[in-house]
């Protein structure tokens, strides 16, 4: 399997091709439950498509998403970089798709061996945690419809597809709002012709347009990361 996650292929030949080498290919299935609340990761993920989803629950609360995770990063490691306590939110793979794992002793030798690979990682965890303060602000300051528009954007960037399955029943729990509310911004995005979306099936139809529709959020998460990975 040829590697595509962004962080893989920003380390040298060498321990790229030596990190691939300790990982095994496999497939994420839709719904799989990757990680824990306050469990201990016993393997780390490198996305190739299709995204994670990482939630948290509070109370009777239902979860909400708090980040998505796909080839631009990995699942893991926090954990795996020397912090203890066990994941900090849940993960479940919300697209489908390709993945390289390691298990967490394999990714701890890789570490000791690679300089390179620590300082992707150290970087990495830094683009991470400022993204999810911006989400904290994004979901207390913006509208529904820019977050659903910013919401979809990074979707399709992680699934690397303009065609992807979703609910209007998920789309409310994972931005925590009222189902009425994403009926509502969903028909205005489908109005302005910026997607189509039919009994789940959702299409995106004018990039552009649905760029220049959501929050500044989805372009400030980009400029973290550019910022931060180079």
């Amino acid at each position: 399997m040829t590697a595509q996650n962004q962080l893989i292929e920003s380390l040298p030949r060498a321990d790229r091709l030596h990190l691939i080498a300790a990982c095994e290919p496999v497939w994420l299935l839709q719904d799989e439950v990757l990680a824990l609340r306050g469990q201990p990761l016993k393997r780390a993920h490198f996305p190739l498509d299709g995204a994670i989803s990482l939630t948290i629950q509070t109370d009777a609360h239902l979860a909400l998403e708090v980040g998505l995770v796909g080839r631009e990063g990995m699942l893991g490691a926090h954990g795996l970089l020397g912090a203890t306590g066990g994941a900090p939110t849940q993960a479940a793979v919300q697209s489908p798709g390709a993945a390289l794992r390691i298990g967490a002793p394999a990714l701890r030798r890789e570490l000791a061996r690679s300089a390179a690979l620590r300082r992707v990682l150290g970087r990495y965890i830094g683009v991470h945690l400022e993204q999810l303060a911006l989400a904290v602000a994004c979901r207390r300051f913006h509208l529904i419809g820019p977050r659903l528009a910013r919401w979809l954007l990074m979707t399709q960037d992680r699934a690397a597809a303009d065609h992807f399955h979703v609910t209007h029943e998920f789309l409310a729990q994972m931005l925590g709002v009222r189902r009425v509310g994403i009926t509502m911004a969903a028909g205005e995005l489908q109005r302005a012709g910026l997607i189509r979306y039919h009994r789940g099936e959702l299409a995106v139809l004018d990039r552009p347009g649905l760029e220049a529709a959501a929050c500044s959020c989805y372009a400030a998460d980009g400029q973290a990361y550019r910022r931060r990975m180079g």
